[in-house]
Parts: C-alpha cells; sequence; structure tokens
C-alpha cells in the first residue's frame, strides 16, 4: 500500500490539539509535506425514554458549524506557519476517524494533556486508542503548560531523538522510524537499553543473589551494541548513541524525554482484544514523557520515510 507524504492532523478547538497542530505543520514544512487537518463530530445519542418533553432536539447544523469554525481556525494556523493545508469535516468517533483515515497517510498527529491522577492514565480516548490502532505513525504531542491567557508553547526543531531498543521486533521497527526522523531533522539519536536488575528496579528481585549485576549489564549492552550496529552500518549517515542503563525501558524514556524533542518508541500488536493496548512501556511513556512520543507498530512497517528538504522548524 502507497500512503501520501502528508500529515494528517485531528484538531478539536482545544488548546492542546491547537498545540499538535503547530508541532504537525512544524514538522509538515521541515519534511515538505502538505498538512491535512480534521475535525470530527458525533451527536449524542439518547433512548426516547431518557428524554424530557422540556429537552430541544439537538442541532445538527448548529454543531457541523461549529466544527467549520474549528477547521476555518486551524487552517488559517497552519497556513501562516507557511504550510500547504486542506482541510475537511468527518462525522463519527474521533478516535475511529483518525485510525480508518491513518491508512492513507504517512503521520497522524494528535495533541493531549495530563492532568494528573487517574485522568492523566487514561490520557483521553483518542490519543490513547489511536496510537494502539493507527496505521501509521503516530505522534501525541503533551501540552503540560496551563496555556490559559497566554501563547502556546512555541515549537522547536528536532535535535534530540531518544529510542527504546530491547532487542523485540517491535523495537526494532521503532529504531528504524527513529533513523529516518533523526535523518529528516539532522538531530543527535540516542538509543537507550533498561537494565531492570538492581538498586530500586525490584523487578527481577526473585532472582539467585549469585546473578552478576555487571554481567547482565555487559550482555545488554553487547546486545544493544549488535542491533544499532547494523542499522548503522545500513545508515551510515547517521550515527547513533547508545545509553544502556540501570532501570525499565519506561522509567529511562520518561526521564530521558525531560531533554529530548522526541522519544520513539514500539509497540507489540497481538490482534484480538490485546490488541485494543499498547504494552505496558508504550503505555507509561505516553502518559508521563514530558515531549512529544511517536508510536510505531508492525501496521506501519510499509511506511514511507520522509524527505528532508532543509526547511527551518522554528517557531
Amino acid at each position: 500500500m502507497t500512503r501520501a507524504e502528508i500529515v494528517l492532523v485531528g484538531v478539536d478547538g482545544s488548546e492542546p490539539s491547537l498545540h499538535a497542530l503547530d508541532w504537525a505543520a512544524a514538522y509538515a514544512r521541515q519534511v515538505g509535506w502538505p498538512l491535512h487537518v480534521v475535525c470530527s463530530y458525533s451527536l449524542p445519542s439518547f433512548t426516547a425514554a431518557s428524554l424530557d418533553g422540556g429537552y430541544a432536539a439537538l442541532d445538527d447544523t448548529a454543531i457541523q458549524e461549529g466544527a467549520k469554525a474549528v477547521l476555518a481556525e486551524a487552517t488559517q494556523r497552519a497556513e501562516a506557519a507557511g504550510v500547504r493545508t486542506t482541510a475537511a469535516i468527518a462525522t463519527g468517533d474521533a478516535a475511529g476517524v483518525l485510525v480508518e483515515l491513518s491508512k492513507d497517510y504517512s503521520l497522524v498527529v494528535v495533541g493531549t494533556r495530563g492532568r494528573g491522577g487517574f485522568t492523566e492514565r487514561l490520557l483521553g480516548t483518542v490519543s490513547s486508542a489511536l496510537p494502539a490502532h493507527s496505521r501509521c505513525p503516530t505522534v501525541v504531542v503533551p501540552l503540560k503548560s496551563d496555556g490559559e491567557g497566554g501563547e502556546l508553547p512555541a515549537i522547536q526543531p528536532l535535535k534530540r531523538i531518544v529510542v527504546g531498543v530491547d532487542g523485540s521486533p517491535s523495537a526494532d521497527i521503532a529504531l528504524r522510524h527513529a533513523i529516518k526522523q533523526a535523518r529528516a531533522w539532522s538531530a543527535e539519536l540516542v538509543a537507550v537499553a533498561g537494565v531492570p536488575v538492581g538498586a530500586g528496579a525490584g523487578l527481577l528481585a526473585w532472582l539467585p543473589a549469585s546473578i552478576d549485576h555487571q554481567q547482565v549489564l555487559d550482555d545488554i549492552t553487547e546486545g544493544l551494541n549488535v542491533i544499532v550496529d547494523r542499522h548503522e552500518a545500513e545508515n551510515p549517515d547517521v550515527p547513533i548513541k547508545r545509553i544502556v542503563l540501570d532501570g525499565t525501558g519506561a522509567e529511562l524514556l520518561t526521564e530521558f524525554s525531560t531533554a529530548s524533542d522526541l522519544v520513539v518508541v514500539g509497540s507489540r500488536g497481538r490482534g484480538g482484544f490485546t490488541g485494543l493496548l499498547l504494552g505496558s512501556t508504550s503505555q507509561a511513556v505516553l502518559h508521563h514523557s514530558a515531549c512529544p512520543v511517536m508510536v510505531v507498530t508492525k501496521r506501519c512497517e510499509d511506511e514511507k520515510p520522509p524527505v528532508a528538504k532543509g526547511a527551518s522548524a522554528e517557531g
């Protein structure tokens, strides 16, 4: 399947979605792609018995006009950033609409805002469901600052990209996509592997005391080097820094996100009910990352690589 080299972004008029739009526009400008903006809506459904005679019927026209206003603002904002932009209204659940559209695009971008506690774990239905089902790489852009009453944070060019590598096929896919992004942005690429053995980790506390922590560290380092060496041989123009530290992949990637511009993670797709959820590492990173997170799954294997045009991504 051939995908259009277009960035798809979902908006709903909220500050998190406008921040994601700004990120998507900066990305599209950098790689020389156009941007397609989608606003979806659906009418709430009620059983007849639940309706009180005093309630007015929901006006589809009014809701559609609201969606048009959101699209007009988003289109103007993206075009002001120098990006060729098209826009469309779609009816239906936002996550379902974007999943269906994702099969025809090369990247889909959505926003989210962490509020702490239980709501942060939920993350939002779109930014939670879309990465698990998308047919192309998904970037979830967090808006951590308040943003109310002031300007949204400026979008900075990607200078440092971090990718989690654990030897799994899904991590190998993530590394390939991270290399594409590093090439497109001329960014530093860092491959991170975690060693869940040691003080505080507790994950392998059941192992015999005779386990040599240094040996485990050396083994994981060797495994990381084998994988990265292979990818560097195939992509000699993209050097890859390697880091192996104590901790789980989720912990390390979340920590690195505070000093990075993009975190790339893979996720194992298993189909059926388990396919409804991302793996624990990708879920945890999405929930807590301080920077945008790109999630790639096996469904993204046939994505065409971006070609950088050398344009600036400031602002």
